[in-house]
């Protein structure tokens, strides 16, 4: 016989509806840590059932660990707004980037395998949000930087940024940056990252829109045309958001010569 205590107990320490709890005791012939280890079996089947669910709501957290000199972003994804605010959202979002930070390389794989408070990992505060929420909840994006690395987080925690620099830069010039890579959204740092086959598709697209002009006005126009594609998809080239009289990578040169942007990652829930 199952007594009320002990399912109120179970009840207490999964989150879960009563009647779950009384079956998996009954289950488990009373045993409560087995019934436990049960509905997290359970919650893995939730994870299944809902993995095909849109997670357009969550949240994006930052983490800097100053003895390594790490700058870790990790994205949080649900598939609504109010489960953000629930301990159990926060308690996993709050350890799944506490262990990027710890990580040179990390991914969301990586991340779950890591160890979490109370002896649990990452995966079974997972599995135990998903049984108590009923919804898909899922890592999205996660990055970590070292050395002269800016970040910002937007106030509503749905958008975030993180630039690794060249070499030293103030605060406020890293902050600048990265506020103007939320808001202009460059795919790419500068023109040799492109994808030459996309080069090429431009260029295309550019001489088509001049074949009626004179042969040797064409590969000028196109040239022009091209630089100003480079201007709106690449950050070093694209016009300061604070004053479009000088590029990204101008306003970085009059701070220091030489100094530039290595690499950024951006963040967006919902975009």
């Amino acid at each position: 016989m199952i007594s009320a205590a002990l399912v109120r107990e179970l009840r207490e320490e999964t989150g879960l509806p009563m009647m779950e709890c009384k079956r998996a005791l009954e289950e488990t012939g009373g045993d409560k840590q087995a019934a436990v280890d049960l509905l997290r079996k359970r919650g893995l089947a939730q994870v299944g059932k809902r993995a095909d669910r849109t997670t357009s709501e969550g949240r994006v957290l930052y983490q800097s660990d100053p003895a390594t000199g790490r700058h870790a972003m990790v994205a949080v994804l649900c598939e609504t707004e109010p489960v953000t605010g629930t301990d159990e959202f926060n308690n996993l979002a709050q350890a799944a980037v506490q262990a990027a930070v710890r990580m040179d390389d990390p991914s969301p794989e990586a991340i779950l395998a890591q160890s979490a408070p109370g002896g649990q990992t990452i995966s079974d505060l997972l599995l135990d949000a998903v049984n108590r929420i009923r919804e898909n909840i899922r890592l999205g994006p996660v990055a970590c930087f070292r050395g002269e690395v800016g970040w910002y987080l937007h106030h509503d925690r749905k958008k975030g940024v993180l630039v690794e620099f060249s070499g030293p830069c103030p605060p406020e010039i890293k902050a600048d940056v990265c506020m103007h890579i939320v808001s202009m959204r460059p795919p790419y740092v500068r023109r040799e990252e492109v994808d030459p086959a996309l080069i090429e598709r431009e260029k295309a697209v550019a001489a088509e829109q001049v074949k009626d002009k004179p042969a040797h006005m064409i590969e000028k126009i196109v040239a022009g045309k091209i630089n100003r594609w480079y201007s709106e998809i690449c950050l070093l080239e694209q016009p300061f958001v604070k004053d479009d009289k000088k590029s990204v990578g101008q306003l970085l040169r009059e701070v220091a010569p030489g100094l530039t942007v290595n690499r950024f990652v951006r963040f967006e829930i919902g975009g």
